[in-house]
């Protein structure tokens, strides 16, 4: 029987709270830890999941294999940092950090002691992106939107970090060409940062996106369209649909080809559990996990320089 992993969650706030839940109730970990500067948080999430609480992330540094970072982004170097030099797998929450030479420092340490790194991007694990390989060939033009209402978390980083960089992530996933240009505009309504942002996202094989996000909406949506030479595809994130348009044989009038429709409804899941779990399979197969430390670091670096161009 294979020995369990120790694991910790570090940072308990909204997220984190669902992280501590999972690990719990995973068999392949025994959740020994849960780690928040508020006391009272710290102690209330224990209490739910059956472990001790702690109010400094240091006292657990060489006494856990594995822990998720759920901190908020300007910590998220430090605290990866020391958990990956004292010798333990880290699930880092997105973005991965703040700037690219953080990121790459995390990657190098982690390479240097073979621990799994693994990055926050939860979109991955949604059932209907991993079902929207098998229909991509050749990607031309990408149009995604990401909505949501206004909600204080989140918001020590713009829009742009704090949404869409999830579909920049996924874009450049299924596009896999590097960037060659961004262009992007944005504006702050109710934070100091940006709020709402649209970027236009050029890549070296030619296709291009059309990225929207926005957190000041009166609704939620998810969802993304993709234009190819034999296929037109949408997706709906929060409704797992995937639903693929081609030319099919013959005409539905003269000049006007017939289309084939294939549509494809999921199961809800639950994509979070799937994230610790392939975290937790990664290091106890070896295999690379399924965002790396390097996925990470080309959203980050893409969520930047759209950034930058706001």
């Amino acid at each position: 029987m294979m020995k369990k992993l120790r694991a910790a969650v570090i940072g308990v706030g909204y997220l984190g709270q669902f992280h501590a839940e999972k690990f719990a109730a995973l068999p392949e970990a025994e959740l020994v830890g849960v780690v928040d500067t508020d006391r009272k948080r710290a102690e209330e999430v224990a209490a739910k999941v059956g472990c001790p609480a702690f109010t400094d992330y240091r006292e657990l540094a060489g006494k856990v294999d594995a822990v998720s970072v759920v901190v908020p982004t300007q910590y998220h170097f430090e605290v990866a940092k020391t958990f990956l030099e004292s010798g333990a797998h880290v699930l880092l929450e997105k973005p991965i950090t703040t700037t690219l030479e953080e990121a790459a420092e995390l990657i190098r340490i982690a390479a240097e002691r073979r621990l799994v790194f693994q990055v926050g991007h939860l979109e991955r694990f949604n059932p209907v992106v991993v079902a929207l390989s098998k229909h991509l060939t050749n990607p031309g033009f990408i149009e995604s939107v990401r909505i949501a209402p206004f909600k204080p978390r989140g918001t020590d980083v713009n829009v742009v970090l704090d949404l869409m960089i999830h579909d920049i992530d996924i874009i450049q996933h299924i596009v896999n060409s590097r960037v060659k240009q961004v262009n992007s505009v944005g504006a702050p309504v109710f934070t100091d940062e940006e709020d709402i942002a649209n970027a236009r996202i050029q890549f070296e094989n030619g296709c291009v996106a059309n990225v929207t996000a926005s957190r000041i909406s009166l609704k939620s949506e998810r969802r993304m369209r993709i234009f190819q030479p034999d296929a037109y595809i949408t997706v709906d994130f929060q409704s797992k649909k995937l639903s693929v348009f081609r030319k099919g044989e013959g005409e539905m009038m003269p000049g006007i080809p017939a289309i084939q429709i294939h549509e494809e409804n999921f199961e809800q899941g639950d994509a979070l559990k799937s994230e610790i779990a392939a975290f937790l399979d990664a290091i106890a197969t070896g295999n690379p996990p399924v965002v790396s430390g390097e996925d990470g670091m080309r959203a980050l670096e893409t969520a930047l320089m759209i950034s930058k161009k706001l």
